[in-house]
């Protein structure tokens, strides 16, 4: 273990923003749900699964409705979004505009009647309440981390908010 601070870790930590780890995580929850529902220990009524469409059995864990439709489209949003977190503006506006789809599919999910001919996915208040609170999630930690990189100060821990030895001795 060096005692510099100088491990492969590090320059690999200097190389990403915040905005870009923010939206690394996001992914991976969208993935890790996206696969969770099509497990059928995790998903009672897995077997009354529909590709869309009101009145599937299916419910992630017993409580968030899921069809196939649903879990593609967390499925998608994961893996773009591991892509998109590559650069900090495509990651920003990934979150942000991710952020509005889910939103507006909970308040959607929320609104429409279940017997509603216009409800292509399955709804309950708890999925309705998930991708609603992921949402807005999504769109405010797309506006509140940084696309900025630290300085190479910053990122060895040296200085106080990005102060350099310049005046050093050296």
């Amino acid at each position: 273990m060096s005692t510099t601070g100088r491990h492969w870790w590090e320059a690999e930590r200097r190389r990403t923003t915040a905005v870009q780890q923010g939206l690394n995580a996001v992914s991976w929850v969208f993935l890790l749900m996206g696969v969770m529902g099509f497990i059928p220990a995790l998903t009672p009524g897995f077997d009354g699964i529909r590709f869309a469409g009101p009145g599937d059995d299916a419910e992630l864990f017993g409580v968030f409705a899921v069809s196939i439709l649903t879990n593609l489209i967390h499925l998608v949003y994961g893996v773009f979004g591991l892509i998109m977190s590559w650069m900090a503006k495509f990651a920003r506006r990934t979150l942000i505009g991710g952020g509005v789809f889910f939103t507006v599919l909970g308040l959607y999910g929320l609104i429409v009647d279940l017997v509603n001919a216009g409800d292509f996915l399955p709804s309950t208040w708890a999925t309705g309440l998930l991708h609603l609170g992921l949402g807005v999630l999504m769109i405010v930690l797309g506006f509140v981390l940084h696309t900025r990189l630290p300085k190479e100060s910053e990122a060895r821990g040296e200085g106080d908010f990005g102060e350099t030895n310049r005046g050093a001795a050296r």
